[in-house]
């Protein structure tokens, strides 16, 4: 009995790691494959797709609840042309996900695919030099990977704090698509405040999205309804006492794209003149929440944001 369970662990084990190499391989070939097509044609393609096959998946009823909680004064048809731009943008960040590095060749300040204003260069240009550290926050908007990507081509000295899929091979493949394109990655864990706090205390850049819900989060208003956002973000900034930035893309036709960064976000602070969390994350959240108002169709409204 006892060799029997012992074959039959050593048979799943087997197993395991041949699945894990079989999913490994195949995200390579997928994005290897898809790097030899033209992008903005398969861009095209599978936005058409997506347009088509979106409305069908359970994620759609999701983004149309979202939509009419969040704009109550659209119209269903209003709304369905909304989702139908969220899928087009989610299945065109499928195939540009494979082509992160093309897009920041050559000199950052005359790239083919990414335009900014002199306002923005000198923003980033001011985060590269002042030898100070800061925390920039993204959002799931356009193509969300971009930013990290143009803040590494202009020399910030940045980690990326990130989510790691949960098949392990699928991981690994991501990983090192993305790692040729950013900062350093890093992703969440149990010790990863002390680690942030330890990179902004050497001077460097901390980034993350910060548009999910968080289980353990702290309370703020989205588009009018309660939801809980991750507090990491004002908690290091607290910590270390340092300005907060948003960075975004906003998807422009002939996949191109506009990067901005904005001003320094003014943190709300109590009477002690210490850095009051709940009150940051709101007027963080609010931020992005101007963005989404600017583009509904280029945020990701399928997910559960709001519980």
């Amino acid at each position: 009995m006892r060799t029997l369970r012992r074959l039959r662990r050593l048979v799943l084990v087997q197993a395991e790691r041949v699945a894990s190499a079989a999913a490994r391989t195949g995200t390579k070939a997928l994005i290897g494959g898809m790097r030899r097509f033209d992008r903005i044609g398969s861009s095209n393609a599978v936005a058409a797709l997506m347009r088509r096959v979106g409305p069908w998946l359970p994620e759609h009823k999701i983004g149309r609840a979202n939509l009419a909680a969040a704009f109550p004064e659209k119209s269903p048809a209003e709304i369905e042309a909304i989702l139908a731009g969220v899928w087009d943008n989610l299945g065109r960040v499928a195939v540009e996900f494979a082509h992160l590095d093309r897009f920041t060749i050559g000199d950052p300040l005359n790239l083919p695919f990414i335009e900014y204003s002199a306002e923005n260069v000198a923003r980033y240009n001011h985060l590269r030099d002042d030898g100070k550290p800061a925390l920039v926050f993204a959002a799931h908007l356009a193509n969300w990977e971009l930013p990290a990507t143009l803040a590494a081509a202009f020399g910030l000295d940045t980690i990326i704090l990130y989510r790691r899929p949960n098949i392990g091979a699928i991981a690994d493949a991501v990983i090192e698509i993305r790692a040729g394109t950013m900062g350093t990655l890093m992703p969440t864990a149990f010790d990863t405040p002390v680690r942030l706090a330890r990179a902004l205390g050497e001077n460097r850049h901390v980034a993350m999205l910060v548009d999910q819900h968080f289980t353990k989060g702290v309370e703020v208003t989205f588009f009018g309804r309660k939801c809980l956002a991750n507090p990491l973000i004002a908690l290091l900034a607290r910590q270390a006492d340092c300005p907060i930035y948003g960075s975004r893309m906003i998807r422009l036709p002939g996949g191109r794209f506009r990067g901005e960064i904005s001003e320094a976000i003014t943190p709300v602070r109590d009477a002690q003149g210490e850095i009051d969390v709940q009150g940051t994350m709101q007027a963080i959240t609010s931020v992005v929440e101007s963005w989404v108002h600017e583009y509904p169709d280029q945020w990701l409204w399928l997910h559960r944001r709001w519980r």
